[in-house]
């Protein structure tokens, strides 16, 4: 925290330590809540207190666990490098003391810290008192009640405050004293609380070390990264112990470190005869309801035993543990009564139950939006196969779009509902289906998520893109588009996951054609249900956005540079992707930069004019060319367009994008020597229509007035 007067070397001058320490404590925490709660807490709290001046940069860490949300402002800023403060006789250079004068005291006070990136100097930061404990009362409260949850909810004696689960204490302190402020009708004091069954119930605190040490001692381990290290450690030190290695799992690994204040990990074993069912059932069942990390041998099969992650410090006993095998018995034995029930008949005959599962009141059921599906399967695989991709198979298309939802009505899904898709390529497999139909049906629903892999073979390409599709152009036909954070049918993962297959799979998919294509499966279904035009350019706009966010977070374009190819088409998304890795290289060259500012230059111009898509210019007339930079820059335009399109066909737009970047010269000097506002009208408006084609004509490739250019 920041001094609220300035403070000086003279070491007789009273000082306190200026840590700011929070600690709201609750009942229990939704572990997937955790995270983000604590990331927003310390973006709220760095707003406030750079707004009030209470810090020098020091940035506020946040962190939480099951039962807490910690917010700390350290007192201690990292300076310099201790090699660059300290010479080889250890004495302070001017690097530490120009350190240790930008914060009032004496190069004596300054120490060494060891941080990630090696050892630095670091100084103590100190605080007058009064002014900031009063600030922080009132910024404190309000911090809090501004944390986002996906859902909130109300207590007596609340205060009015919404909050994720009811509050039970708070501990707030600067500078080791407590400050006066209340949350939810709960005052701020000085004792924190330590495991629920295992550490005391009121644990006095003086500072945020004190803090993390007290607590650890009461069985709570607040750092996350701390819980992380032991659950890895633990994990790993128990497979090893038989011979086996953890199944990967990298989210189930971050959800037992925020559903446990003090992990520890547990072996436990299963019958081997469950074995005998799909893997990717068993691991389901171990993961996604009983929370366990699944074990594989050294061959990579899985083996008959499991690792849980308790909230104890030990289970000597190991009555824990057979609990914990008796409910997965339980639930093994679950999974195997409806696997054997469910193919006393084959998948296909489950396809009239769909008629009944409703799957969206407007849009009516499972099984009519199987019927969409399929003709919208068959359609991308005709497309395809005309255009020469072999690989699509209309019949297998239309087969595997035709079983896709059928597991949704079988006993196994209904028990299971995370296994969807997955069960219908497992039931598809054994009752001697193609195998590329059972794929297809295995991964329709893929990609659910940026980082997860697109369907396997095309088949089950075309199954997710027809289904996302359907359901992206259906929701906003009856006004389910998402809004704000609302997306009740994952609409934006939808949408990505189209983005997301067109664009590793290099599909020739034009997106207003197969939207169209979407709308008319729609109408057949329903002839009131009319999709407009406006309706079809929403859908389509909001895929572009997708790819938007595609090209920036994945591929790593620039902004600019994917504005500027949008900007002029992005109804082929994999030539869009082309265009934009074209002007990523292009623009390193010199003149390419120069000639995109002298774009932006042309378009300002015709805007002021009148802009280019209101008035309709005649054609450029050479005889009323008057200056020699007119005739250079026409004739050359001409030449280079004439080149850019041989280019264009063949999707050579790095070529294409150089023989325009060369067109420089042309464009510097027709600035340099010609007037286009000319007096006469004839003259200006020949000069205009020149430039419009001019854009028009070069714009094709990417909107060169989007980039942004370099500053000198």
């Amino acid at each position: 925290m920041k001094s609220e007067a300035p403070t000086h070397s003279n070491n007789n001058t009273k000082r306190e330590f200026a840590q700011f320490f929070l600690e709201v404590g609750c009942e229990e925490i939704p572990a997937g809540m955790i995270c983000g709660a604590a990331k927003e807490l310390q973006i709220i709290l760095n707003k406030y207190l750079a707004l009030e001046k209470l810090t020098d940069g020091t940035e506020v860490i946040a962190f939480g666990a099951p039962r807490r949300l910690v917010a700390t402002c350290p007192h201690q800023i990292t300076g310099p490098p201790k090699s660059a403060a300290f010479d080889g006789q250890n004495a302070p250079t001017r690097v530490a003391q120009g350190f240790a004068a930008k914060y009032g005291v004496g190069v004596e006070k300054l120490f060494v810290v060891s941080t990630p990136r090696g050892e630095y100097v670091a100084v103590e930061q100190l605080v007058a008192g009064r002014a900031a404990a009063e600030r922080l009362a009132e910024i404190v409260p309000r911090a809090i009640a501004e944390i986002p949850w996906p859902k909130t909810m109300y207590w007596t004696g609340a205060s009015g405050l919404r909050f994720i689960r009811p509050i039970r204490w708070v501990v707030a302190l600067l500078g080791g004293r407590a400050l006066r402020l209340e949350i939810a009708g709960v005052a701020a004091g000085a004792a924190t609380t330590g495991h629920r069954f295992l550490g005391k119930s009121s644990i006095a605190v003086s500072s945020y070390n004190d803090y993390l040490g007290k607590l650890e001692k009461n069985y709570v381990l607040a750092l996350p990264a701390k819980r992380h290290e032991k659950v890895d450690r633990e994990l790993s030190k128990l497979a090893a112990g038989k011979g086996l290695r953890v199944h990967a799992d990298a989210a189930l690994l971050e959800l037992v470190v925020y559903l446990n204040e003090y992990p520890s990990a547990i072996l436990g074993n299963f019958d081997p005869t469950y074995l005998e069912l799909p893997e990717e059932i068993l691991i389901t069942v171990m993961r996604d309801h009983q929370k366990y990390f699944a074990l594989r041998r050294r061959d990579g099969r899985l083996a008959p035993n499991f690792l849980a992650v308790i909230n104890l410090d030990r289970d000597a006993k190991g009555l824990v543990c057979a609990g914990h095998e008796r409910v997965l018995r339980a639930r093994f034995a679950d999974a195997k009564f409806f696997w054997e029930l469910d193919q006393k008949c084959r998948l296909a005959d489950y396809l009239p139950k769909l008629a009944s599962v409703v799957f969206q009141a407007k849009l009516g059921s499972y099984g009519e939006k199987v019927e969409r599906i399929r003709a919208l399967s068959r359609w991308f695989a005709e497309q395809w196969f005309a255009r020469g991709i072999q690989q699509a198979r209309v019949a297998h298309a239309d087969r595997a779009a035709e079983l896709a939802k059928c597991d949704l009505v079988t006993g196994l899904v209904r028990e299971f509902t995370e296994l969807q898709g997955i069960v219908g390529g497992l039931y598809a497999k054994a009752q001697g289906e193609p195998e590329e139909v059972c794929w297809a049906v295995y991964d329709h629903y893929r990609p659910t998520g940026l980082d997860e892999p697109t369907p396997r073979n095309l088949t089950g390409a075309t199954v997710s893109i027809a289904d996302k599709l359907d359901t992206l152009v259906g929701c906003f036909a009856v006004g389910l588009a998402p809004t704000g954070s609302s997306d009740p049918f994952g609409l934006r993962r939808a949408g990505l996951g189209v983005v997301k297959i067109i664009l590793e799979r290099k599909l020739p998919v034009s997106l207003s054609e197969s939207i169209s294509a979407a709308a008319r499966g729609l109408f057949g279904y329903s002839p009131k249900l009319k999709v407009t035009p406006e309706i079809e350019k929403s859908v389509g706009d909001f895929l572009v956005e997708r790819a938007r966010y595609v090209f920036l977070e994945r591929e790593g374009f620039a902004y600019d540079e994917i504005n500027a190819v949008l900007a002029a088409g992005a109804d082929d998304l994999v030539d869009a992707q082309d265009r934009i890795a074209a002007v990523r290289e292009i623009r390193k060259t010199r003149n390419f930069e120069p000639l995109a500012v002298s774009f932006k230059r042309v378009r300002k111009i015709l805007e002021k004019a009148g802009s280019e898509k209101k008035w309709r210019f005649p054609a450029v007339r050479p005889e009323l060319f008057q200056e020699e930079a007119e005739r250079k820059l026409h004739a050359a335009a001409h030449r280079v367009a004439a080149e850019a399109q041989g280019h264009k066909k063949v999707r050579g737009y790095r070529e294409a994008l150089q023989g325009i970047a060369k067109l420089r010269p042309e464009v510097d000097e027709f600035f340099d020597r010609v007037l286009v506002m000319a007096e006469q009208e004839d003259i200006r408006r020949n000069r205009l229509t020149l430039l419009a084609e001019l854009l028009s004509e070069f714009s094709t490739i990417a909107d060169f007035s989007e980039i942004v250019a370099a500053e000198k």
